[in-house]
């Protein structure tokens, strides 16, 4: 016979434990006549992909004296060939053999179709006939054996759900897991349970570090504010390390001295720092890869000082997938064959799908193209049909709708006119929000106050006399007086209703400071690339090229907190 072992990962078991009492089980149960002659084990979890089982190496760390003649896909390898040195495979329990049902019943079918039986220590074994033959798989063992698979499975998703019950409640209280991110320390707090306490256990909360919680919040500041990339922001910071001190690894050996644009990203996608405690942004199980913020786990309020603002952190989060494979800066990029560059280059996308247009130069002209792979969206029912094989459109033309925009709508005339409609528009929403709210309110109190007095009538019509006419009557008047409070409060949250429903917001007077703002005479055309860049990125310039009706929209942002670095040339 064989033998086939595994125990879980290293970090929940002891290998060199595990698996010689394993082994005894095992021998211990063997029938007459037989014995084991190869040793399979891994170390590993049972719910594993099949195709992925026993290609781990944690087996290594472990001094474990049993002889190794492989794992699982070396047992199954050898039970295929002619030469195998066994007629049956035995383990200490099925679960051993995979923690998932449909595994452990595909294994022991491809075992069966090998003539190889698949024994379980705490099974009943029948005695086995010469050749290993299946006269011991009779009706009891098959329904003992999937009776002790479905158990095996049943416990560890049971195990599961608990646990990540457990920490969803942890997370929702504000205890951090995990190492804290960058900005902040670890607070220890004693464990509060008393045996986990009394073994030096603790849990603990964010709390902030003056010096590189101000990093983030600049980090997040040149990333939202200024659209600088990764590595441009890496540069910014690498420029003063005592004033942004780089992080710190796990392993001390991964030390770099410095920012990088890993790094920067690491910060920039991270919740934490908007001041709630977030989990379960990364699969433990596959390789650590994120998971959709869908799957996070959000703690319900904040539960540590916030480095960024909810907006703030939304307003960076986006940048990285329309920035995504567009270098920042101006001038050619490091391939040798690149002959040009592209101004608008990362601004333009394709009002049909969404996509952003590159770079293409046709007889000396500069075009800005839509060219998706058609190979990439095979069977994708949210990709666009009607979408041409390619969209061009010269960068000239995009050019000059772009400047004369800047010119006169931003710093020209114009401006004060875009300003002032968006500003009536803004002050019109939020007198809007405002009313919907106080609507609500009141909405909600006249509804408290009709159920009050429906509950006094109710009180009247259910009255039963207790035969002392004095307090009767005091009981009955006492209801007619809170009745009649109840009256006036509902005539006088009527009447605010009333009146927030007939109130026509007016613009504020603010607006009249629009008129202070200065106008400039400007020619875009004569500013070099990277001054012309910087422009852009300041006012987060957009455009969106809409082939079918041959028209550009302009989108820019004008933030009142944006100044230009220190580090940037004035723009005269």
């Amino acid at each position: 016979m064989a033998w086939l072992g595994r125990t879980s990962t290293e970090d929940q078991q002891d290998p060199s434990l595990s698996l010689p009492r394993q082994l005894r089980k095992s021998r211990q149960a063997l029938p007459d006549g037989y014995m084991i002659v190869a040793h399979f084990y891994d170390v590993e979890s049972g719910r594993k992909e099949l195709g992925d089982r026993g290609r781990s190496r944690a087996h290594e760390q472990f001094d474990i004296a049993i002889p190794r003649d492989g794992g699982i896909q070396e047992l199954l390898t050898e039970a295929a060939r002619a030469d195998r040195r066994f007629v049956a495979v035995i383990c200490e329990s099925i679960d051993r053999v995979a923690r998932r049902t449909y595994f452990g019943t595909k294994i022991e079918y491809e075992l069966e179709q090998e003539g190889v039986l698949l024994l379980a220590a705490n099974e009943p074994i029948a005695p086995l006939s010469g050749g290993g033959q299946r006269s011991w798989m009779r009706a009891g063992p098959i329904l003992t054996r999937r009776i002790n698979q479905a158990i095996a499975e049943w416990y560890v998703v049971q195990m599961l759900e608990l646990s990540w019950e457990g920490f969803c409640e942890h997370t929702k209280q504000g205890w951090n897991i995990g190492r804290p991110p960058y900005g902040y320390r670890a607070e220890k707090r004693p464990h509060p349970v008393p045996a986990r306490r009394a073994e030096g256990k603790t849990k603990t909360r964010l709390i902030t570090e003056p010096v590189k919680g101000l990093t983030v919040t600049t980090i997040f500041q040149l990333r939202a504010l200024q659209r600088l990339g990764y590595d441009e922001i890496a540069d910014r910071l690498n420029t003063d390390p005592t004033r942004y001190p780089p992080p710190e690894p796990v392993d001390p050996r991964r030390a770099v001295g410095r920012w990088t644009g890993s790094a920067v990203r690491g910060i920039l996608i991270n919740p934490k720092y908007t001041g709630y405690m977030v989990w379960n942004r990364r699969a433990s199980k596959k390789g650590g890869r994120c998971n959709p913020p869908s799957e996070w786990v959000w703690s319900p309020h904040p539960t540590h000082e916030p480095l960024v603002t909810i907006e703030l952190f939304g307003a960076a989060s986006p940048l990285a997938k329309h920035r995504q494979g567009s270098r920042a800066g101006a001038g050619l990029n490091a391939h040798p064959q690149t002959k040009r560059s592209y101004r608008l280059r990362s601004y333009v996308i394709c009002d049909i799908c969404g996509r952003r247009m590159f770079g293409k130069t046709r007889r000396n002209i500069a075009y800005l193209a839509c060219q998706p792979e058609r190979q990439h969206h095979k069977g994708r029912t949210d990709w666009y049909s009607d979408h041409p094989k390619s969209i061009w459109v010269r960068e000239e033309l995009l050019l000059d709708a772009v400047r004369t925009f800047f010119a006169e709508g931003i710093f020209g005339p114009g401006g004060r006119r875009y300003l002032r409609i968006q500003h009536e528009r803004s002050t019109e929403d939020r007198a809007h929000d405002a009313a919907a709210d106080r609507r609500d309110q009141l909405a909600r109190e006249l509804a408290g106050l009709h159920r009050r007095q429906d509950n006094l009538i109710d009180q009247l019509e259910n009255f039963d006399a207790t035969g002392d006419v004095d307090a009767d009557r005091e009981y009955r008047q006492s209801i007619q007086y809170r009745f009649a409070e109840l009256a006036t409060a509902r005539r006088t949250k009527q009447s605010q209703l009333d009146q927030i429903n007939a109130y026509v917001p007016l613009a504020s007077d603010d607006g009249d400071l629009l008129d202070h703002i200065p106008q400039l005479q400007c020619d875009l055309t004569e500013l070099p690339e990277d001054l012309e860049r910087k422009l852009y990125d300041a006012f987060q310039l957009k455009i969106r090229y809409n082939r079918a009706s041959h028209e550009v929209v302009l989108q820019v942002a004008i933030g009142g907190r944006w100044k230009p670095s220190r580090d940037d040339p004035p723009l005269e």
